[in-house]
């Protein structure tokens, strides 16, 4: 079951990129544009809600203390 699961997500994920690309090259229909701007609104959320959780935990990519 949830190999089920983690494949539909990869499926949705591979189809969403897809239709970036196809929004990116210009000759996109309109439900295409929608997927792609819902796909990189997704990928915003989760780059963002990423990064909270590395910051709060203390381990913060960003920060390096080479002196």
């Amino acid at each position: 079951m949830l190999v089920l699961i983690l494949s539909v997500v990869v499926l949705l994920a591979i189809g969403g990129c897809g239709c970036v690309f196809w929004a990116a090259r210009g000759d996109a229909p309109r439900w295409a544009r929608g997927v792609a701007k819902a796909t990189l609104l997704g990928s915003e959320l989760t780059r963002s809600a990423s990064g909270k959780s590395r910051t709060q935990s203390g381990q913060d990519i960003s920060s390096s203390s080479d002196s």
